[in-house]
């Protein structure tokens, strides 16, 4: 069933992004495609960084010191705007577009994403798309009421105390996975408080959904069309975990 658009005057989205996971072709190496990918993107996304990613080994046996050892490799290349609001990353297991706010509509952004992702295509030349993922990462301000925040009145779905009268929160972390039944999308849902500040309670609402499918790279119909699957389903996601109250907190 359909539901009408949730208009937000001011959304508290912070970050969203788009992962593409792909099979990635044997001994692909991301050191060596670092100067082609800086030619590629440095019109549009002239900052540049690694991401390393680091192992480490230690063995211990008896009668003999513990050997350590340590193995970085790059996990990703990742092209930024000169204000470092929008990035691109070609990565190990595949492709990602990050916006971080101010962040419009994802109508806004799909052109640019396709247009970047035919240039990591023609860089890497990945095997099958395996995975689409999109995950909306928002920063809501609950307001204090003398030394308290009553949660209840703000989420529908979240952490809750044996007694709330006697109880107070010092903080919380609170996570939920699903399936949607009817498409077999993944859901991970996370609520976490942060410390206050200007006598409001900082929320992290992290939504990750994502469809999986085995899929030709060049097959870019696909995916936006998965990308608008999951983010109907993001929006239900929001719409029901927040109250009214806590919606009209965005509407000012």
């Amino acid at each position: 069933m359909s539901e009408p658009e949730l208009k937000l005057a001011k959304a508290p989205i912070v970050e969203a992004l788009i992962d593409i996971d792909c099979d990635m072709p044997p001994g692909l190496d991301l050191a060596a495609l670092e100067g082609p990918a800086r030619q590629t993107f440095r019109s549009q996304y002239p900052k540049f960084r690694n991401q390393f990613l680091e192992h480490h080994r230690i063995e211990s046996r008896i009668d003999e010191p513990a050997k350590h050892s340590a193995r970085r490799a790059i996990q990703a290349l990742q092209f930024l705007h000169d204000d470092e609001k929008q990035l691109v990353q070609l990565r190990a297991q595949g492709f990602s577009f990050n916006r971080l706010a101010p962040y419009t509509s994802l109508d806004d952004y799909l052109p640019e994403i396709r247009r970047t992702w035919e240039l990591f295509i023609e860089l890497t030349s990945p095997l099958q798309v395996r995975v689409v993922r999109l995950r909306y990462i928002n920063r809501i301000l609950l307001p204090f009421i003398g030394m308290r925040v009553r949660l209840l009145e703000y989420l529908n779905l979240g952490p809750r105390l044996p007694d709330e009268e006697r109880l107070q929160f010092a903080g919380f972390l609170d996570q939920h996975s699903a399936v949607e039944m009817d498409t077999g999308h993944q859901v991970n849902i996370v609520l976490a408080s942060q410390p206050p500040e200007n006598e409001k309670l900082p929320i992290i609402f992290d939504i990750c959904v994502a469809s999986a499918g085995a899929v030709e790279p060049k097959d870019w119909i696909w995916i936006p069309t998965q990308v608008q699957s999951l983010r109907g389903l993001k929006n239900r996601i929001f719409r029901h975990t927040l109250s009214e109250k806590c919606l009209n907190l965005f509407q000012r």
